[in-house]
């Protein structure tokens, strides 16, 4: 429609939109997602242009370029960016920023479905590719766009042997009549396949939420991840302690003689036993519960521990993908 132009979709269609409204730039970047970068001068365009070359190799045959390794910036400290309130939202960017070297990250795809967080940074010199949920926006739900988003820089990444850090804080899929008819099984098993074929380094952080099938999808270890760590503020579980203890425990809190105090008794009961990094460490399902402040220096550990990493696979032309 963007090539018949303004003037045959108001004849055809009677509907009054500039070019740049059908499908300018600001369109491509923010809207339909086609486009991965907005620059506002041609300059700005080589530069960014100068900046993404300097982070992938020149092929699939060649490692990306190393550089030396730098710290992060002392003005990301990492231990006061997550809110002591669960419910509270953070800047994913700030969490990148202040475990990445020299806190430079190049985010891919900034202006569209910006519930994910997606670009490439460098860890000890290397390049790797970085997925992360973005609780400033939906809360970091995945879905129709942002799996969409997701799995298709996890696709980039293994195709040029970039390792992937994957950083978890979601609730799970958006729910919703729309998601459901906007086919978010389809699109939400691309970022499942994307991670289960990927045979590249996969290293995951679970700073937060992890709950149901979005804990599943953001490279758990039922996916093939190498590693997987989470903070102690970390809550692994079907659902949220709320929900969870509202359903499970409805007869015993509204026959209470006091609702609200079986209510919060019910929800810690809950988190005690079941929403906790410590309850996944134990079962094998994360392979350590770690400070933030130690997070780099694991990240590092852990990327070298896989840099010889191979797997083979049984001899296919292609996978088949939920396309």
């Amino acid at each position: 429609m963007f090539i018949t132009g303004p003037e045959v979709i108001k004849t055809v269609l009677g509907e009054d939109i500039s070019m740049e409204d059908l499908g300018g730039a600001r369109v491509q970047t923010e809207i339909t997602g086609n486009a991965h970068f907005f620059a506002s001068t041609e300059q700005e365009c080589f530069d960014q242009i100068k900046r993404l070359m300097s982070f992938i190799p020149w092929n699939n045959k060649q490692k990306a370029q190393s550089y030396p390794p730098k710290p992060p910036k002392l003005s990301f400290d990492i231990e006061k960016i997550i809110p002591s309130e669960p419910t509270k939202p953070y800047d994913m960017r700030h969490v990148i920023r202040a475990i990445f070297d020299n806190s430079d990250f190049l985010e891919i795809q900034e202006f569209w479905a910006s519930n994910i967080v997606i670009g490439f940074a460098r860890l000890n010199g290397e390049t790797v590719g970085i997925i992360g949920n973005q609780p400033l926006v939906l809360a970091g739900v995945l879905d129709v766009d942002s799996s969409d988003k997701a799995a298709r820089f996890i696709r980039f990444c293994d195709a040029f042997s970039i390792p992937l850090i994957t950083l978890v804080d979601l609730p799970g899929y958006l729910p919703g009549v729309d998601q459901e008819h906007a086919g978010v099984i389809r699109h939400g098993a691309k970022i499942l396949y994307s991670y289960s074929e990927a045979t590249v380094p996969k290293i995951t952080l679970i700073l937060r939420k992890a709950y149901g099938g979005g804990y599943i999808a953001m490279c758990s270890r039922h996916l093939g991840a190498d590693f997987v760590f989470a903070w102690p503020t970390a809550e692994i579980a079907v659902m949220g302690p709320e929900g969870a203890a509202n359903i499970i425990f409805k007869q015993e809190i509204s026959s209470s003689t006091d609702p609200d105090a079986t209510r919060k008794l019910k929800v810690q009961e809950y988190t005690e036993k079941f929403a906790n990094p410590y309850v996944a460490a134990k079962n094998g399902h994360i392979d350590g519960v770690i400070n933030p402040a130690e997070t780099r220096k694991n990240l590092i550990h852990s990327l070298k521990l896989c840099a010889n990493k191979e797997e083979c696979r049984p001899y296919r032309k292609h996978g088949i993908p939920p396309f």
